[in-house]
């Protein structure tokens, strides 16, 4: 288990083995929704790093760099990867096009969401005091 990772009830001595191996004098927890790591979210998308690379390269994938240069996911990665595939291999686009299609999806959406408020607040009886 990584050190940045382990449950606050063990150890506080034990330190990751090996080269390159910190050891902190303070605990330090992730607390940004940046939670998975490249390892991580290529197992679960059943993809090689170096495509997802190039996806996090051209944008279809949001990640976070921390101050060792390493890539972070979100947990909603491997589901956003699984998309890119489907829309990919569905509608025969290259990568920058499914990047187009993915924007256009987003717009959607929120345009929808909006919509749904809308007509909510209008269904709405307004109160006169």
């Amino acid at each position: 288990m990584r050190a940045d990772h382990r449950n606050p009830a063990e150890g506080a001595g034990q330190a990751g083995a090996g080269a390159g191996a910190a050891y902190p004098l303070v605990r330090v927890y992730r607390t940004s929704p940046y939670q998975l790591t490249m390892a991580d979210v290529a197992a679960h998308s059943g993809l090689p790093p170096d495509l997802v690379r190039r996806f996090v390269a051209l944008g279809l994938v949001d990640t976070e760099r921390d101050a060792r240069g390493r890539l972070w996911f979100r947990a909603g990665a491997p589901a956003a990867i699984a998309r890119v595939q489907r829309l990919r291999a569905g509608l025969c686009l290259n990568y920058a096009a499914v990047g187009v299609v993915l924007d256009l999806l987003d717009r959607i959406d929120r345009l929808e969401t909006a919509l749904r408020l809308s007509e909510r607040a209008a269904k709405e009886p307004t109160t006169w005091t």
